[in-house]
């Protein structure tokens, strides 16, 4: 399940939709009833607010959010749902777990004998996106929202470009999730983003969409580095499941996902909300080393 948006990069004051979608990355397989939803929220600037379910509507299969954007910064938006169990033959629970790249628990089954055993899993699904309104940087990225599993980012993805690394902490129950497999991907669309007063659009020669998809393990601190190398909308995603000593179920899962978009536009031009914009400390050093200069001639 993800939180998606058409652009990642939004105006102070404007409509937007956020979607929904509950199947895969590219494509929603059915909506989500909003009496599944233990949490959908906001966070605008510091204030996690929830969202009013009269602006959730459904089309089809995906289910979407009505928004407007307030003052410019870093927004988070998240959606938890309450766990559901489903049943599933032996031949489709390791189907599952081979598909949906929950390794582990598949190697587990083979070395331990148990690949002929059926599964009940009892399952919930935990969503993140990250988008920028404005220039203004803000903190909202590192918000946690509480869920039973989510990504933090410890820096900004919107102050990040082609070439650098996302560091991203991975939390089960609020505490560091060792030696988790996680699944990064992206798409390299055409983004749009604004410079020297200017809109300029980016998009590969053949005006596709390319998938790109990898495979890292969180490390004893919970920690990846999510190599960023292109422009595009990005996704995180990942699923904890372990075997459960309950009635009437043997597994119990928890999904998460995180998404967010990158531009090709250079990070050190946006303005940081904790201090002056980057291109002060340069006229300042600039200035700084003029007086120096000045000083050390005059003495001479």
């Amino acid at each position: 399940m993800y939180l998606k948006l058409n652009s990642y990069f939004l105006e102070p004051d404007s409509n937007v939709v956020i979607e929904l979608f509950n199947g895969t990355f590219d494509r929603s397989d059915n909506v989500i009833d909003r009496d599944r939803m233990i949490d959908a929220s906001v966070v605008v600037n510091g204030e996690k607010m929830a969202i009013d379910t009269a602006n959730w509507f459904e089309r089809e299969t995906t289910t979407y959010l009505n928004f407007k954007t307030r003052s410019p910064g870093t927004y988070v938006s998240g959606v938890s749902t309450k766990p559901r169990s489903i049943g599933m033959s032996a031949e489709d629970f390791n189907d599952y777990l081979e598909h949906d790249g929950v390794l582990d628990m598949l190697a587990f089954r083979e070395e331990n004998g148990t690949l002929a055993d059926t599964a009940i899993e009892r399952y919930s699904k935990h969503v993140k996106t990250i988008f920028q309104v404005g220039d203004k940087l803000t903190e909202a990225y590192k918000t946690e929202l509480g869920y039973p599993i989510e990504f933090i980012p410890l820096e900004n993805p919107y102050d990040l470009h082609p070439g650098q690394n996302l560091s991203v902490k991975l939390l089960f129950n609020q505490q560091p999730l060792a030696n988790q497999l996680v699944y990064i991907g992206s798409q390299t669309i055409t983004v749009e983003h604004t410079h020297d007063g200017h809109t300029h659009t980016h998009n590969d020669e053949t005006g596709h969409i390319h998938d790109e998809l990898r495979q890292f393990r969180t490390d004893a601190n919970g920690l990846l580095e999510a190599p960023i190398t292109s422009e595009g909308v990005w996704y995180l995603r990942t699923i904890h499941l372990v075997e459960i000593n309950e009635v009437g179920l043997t597994h119990e899962s928890n999904w998460a996902t995180l998404t967010f978009g990158v531009s090709g536009g250079h990070s050190d031009e946006r303005e940081h909300a904790e201090g002056l914009p980057d291109y002060i400390y340069v006229i300042i050093s600039l200035l700084l080393i003029a007086v120096l200069f000045w000083f050390f001639n005059r003495n001479k």
